[in-house]
């Protein structure tokens, strides 16, 4: 059980397994069901709907790998390589005595505290969480249009129906 001073609360073995088998699934899902979208008897029912959808969910799966990409590179450190990665910034050796105080998953990133009370963030390529929520802004953005034209469609054919 992990005590609340665990400096590596945030990052646990498990939750990395779990998040990393989990993502896994749900990515090589999304990732079938986008390659059946383009198969010969799909590819003849494409609707402006089913294409918004269609990048909804590609924008989501690719912030989805870029989330697991990032989880790996917590996942694949231990402890002591994560206390040295803590004592580079920018590539220089700092200070010896740094250590990976916070790990978090939203946005993801390990935390490091320098001896003389300064703070950066480590281990996690720096693109990973911008490029995360442009992928998303991306895929909710698709998925409001995807929305409004199935119910524009659906409003037309009740219309339809009742003439």
């Amino acid at each position: 059980m992990l005590a609340a001073s665990d400096p590596y609360q945030g990052h646990g073995f498990t939750a990395l397994t779990v998040i990393l088998l989990a993502g896994a699934a749900a990515l090589c899902g999304a990732v079938a069901f986008l390659c059946s979208r383009f198969t010969r008897q799909n590819r003849s029912a494409r609707t402006p709907v089913a294409v918004w959808r269609d990048l909804a969910l590609l924008s989501s799966a690719g912030g989805l790998a870029l989330y697991l990409w990032g989880c790996l590179h917590l996942y694949l450190l231990d402890r002591q390589d994560r206390g040295t990665r803590c004592a580079y910034v920018d590539g220089v050796l700092q200070r010896p005595g740094a250590e990976a105080t916070v790990g978090e998953f939203v946005p993801l990133r390990l935390v490091c505290r320098m001896p003389d009370g300064s703070s950066h963030t480590a281990v996690v390529p720096e693109y990973i969480n911008p490029t995360i929520a442009v992928l998303l802004l991306l895929a909710l953005a698709a998925g409001i249009v995807s929305l409004l034209l199935h119910r524009k469609r659906h409003a037309t054919h009740r219309k339809a129906g009742r003439s």
